[in-house]
């Protein structure tokens, strides 16, 4: 009964208040490439750390509490994310190291993997959500880097249209699969999988930003057999499709 004097936006579970949230937001502050926040049971913030208010332009935590992602970023963007959390809240089903393209205010693209973990309370019923969104970053000039996985790795992001493996790229850096894997993932924090994506999608969004090039075209150079498959891939990392994203920066210059 007491939760009904506070504020709808700042109700929290029993689940939600054994968490110390102060901590957590102020561990997650000495982050700035992790975006972290605390959802309620409608999917609203009620923790954030201060990554996440610089991504949205937003000034203080009281900018955003109480609202979801749809309410402080426009279209897709904003969208997208708040349906992640509905399924999460929905299903109970956590969402792990998702490769999706998010954005800094203004303009500037950036990969991440975010995970949303539902929060429970003694019942098992799903009660808010935790989670966080960390930048993907690719510090290559560390000399452990030997020198043939440098030379496979740029070889392929200059021209991502070539056909591509974990497989074949680990035999071009004259490592074994297992080792290929491990390195990517210490360097890039990626499987090779999704660093194959990233590289492929990363492609096609620069494309579609910078020419005019039909969308076909631009599925070839990127490594897609039709603009089918360059579509669903694309739609599944950045939740647009390519026509859509196209419009979408149109619209923002």
């Amino acid at each position: 009964m007491k939760a009904r004097t506070k504020p709808p936006e700042l109700a929290l579970s029993h689940d939600l208040r054994s968490v110390d949230l102060r901590t957590l937001q102020a561990l997650f502050d000495l982050a700035p490439d992790v975006a972290f926040f605390v959802k309620d049971s409608a999917g609203r913030y009620v923790t954030v750390n201060q990554s996440l208010l610089s991504r949205h332009g937003l000034r203080q935590p009281s900018d955003a509490i109480g609202k979801r992602p749809v309410d402080i970023c426009p279209g897709d963007f904003g969208r997208i994310p708040t349906e992640q959390d509905q399924r999460v809240l929905r299903t109970g089903k956590p969402l792990v190291a998702h490769l999706e393209l998010q954005w800094y205010r203004p303009r500037e693209p950036v990969w991440c993997l975010t995970t949303k973990l539902p929060l429970r309370d003694e019942d098992g019923r799903t009660t808010g959500i935790i989670g966080f969104s960390r930048d993907v970053r690719a510090p290559m000039q560390t000399e452990e880097v030997p020198l043939a996985f440098a030379e496979a790795i740029t070889a392929f992001e200059e021209d991502p249209s070539k056909r591509c493996s974990p497989a074949m790229l680990a035999a071009r850096s004259r490592l074994s699969p297992s080792q290929f894997a491990k390195l990517t993932r210490r360097i890039f924090g990626l499987t090779p999988s999704q660093f194959i994506v990233k590289t492929r999608i990363s492609a096609g969004s620069r494309l579609l930003r910078e020419s005019v090039k039909p969308i076909a075209e631009i599925a070839q150079r990127c490594g897609y057999l039709d603009q089918s498959a360059f579509t669903r891939a694309f739609r599944t990392a950045t939740g647009l499709s390519p026509l859509e994203y196209r419009r979408q920066e149109q619209l923002l210059r």
